[in-house]
């Protein structure tokens, strides 16, 4: 049962707007009442007030991961012997994919693209202070293998095989949806 004030009339002053909520889940005996004749309850501020509408209309689905960790098979080892292989990749943007098209050893040999591609979007390898193309063209051939692959699958949101039928047999089975290269689709 919910019980509440009365309404005031108009030119009234406010009355108690306490409150109680009896048999209701999570329900108290009284909420607190205003502070003061018209104005809302001191503690909460503006800003508070809309942070929790906001937490209240946001869902799982407007939170967009951007930043992905992975781990390379065998690792990248750097000059001093270190072997790296905990690292994270970021999702590539429009940008990231058309700018190594202008790079000139892309142009010359066109396999370069995946190298320039992911050592734009790899942000954090190791301990290393910065991931670039030199160091992505200085890791293993199953390492490059594992990023490419990586890169297509948060790239295409996991989404990179299609369950289908053979029109013959009616037999199921997958086929990949990426391109042969990264870049491609």
């Amino acid at each position: 049962m919910r019980r509440t004030a009365a309404r005031p009339s108009a030119g009234a002053a406010p009355a108690d707007t306490g409150t109680a909520v009896a048999g209701e889940p999570g329900g108290s005996a009284t909420a607190p009442p205003a502070t003061g004749a018209g104005t809302p309850d001191a503690s909460r501020t503006a800003p508070d007030v809309l942070r929790t509408a906001s937490d209240v209309l946001r869902t799982a689905s407007d939170v967009l991961r951007t930043e992905f960790p992975f781990h390379l098979p065998r690792g990248y080892v750097d000059e001093q012997g270190t072997v790296h292989r905990d690292g994270v990749m970021r999702l590539s943007t429009a940008r990231d994919e058309l700018i190594p098209l202008r790079d000139l050893r892309v142009q010359e040999n066109p396999a370069y693209l995946s190298v320039v591609l992911l050592g734009r979007v790899i942000t954090r390898l190791g301990t290393l202070t910065s991931v670039h193309d030199g160091v992505v063209e200085n890791m293993f051939a199953s390492d490059l293998a594992f990023l490419q692959d990586f890169y297509r699958q948060i790239n295409a949101e996991g989404h990179t095989r299609a369950a289908v039928r053979c029109p013959h047999c009616s037999e199921p089975f997958e086929v990949e949806l990426g391109g042969s290269r990264l870049g491609e689709s």
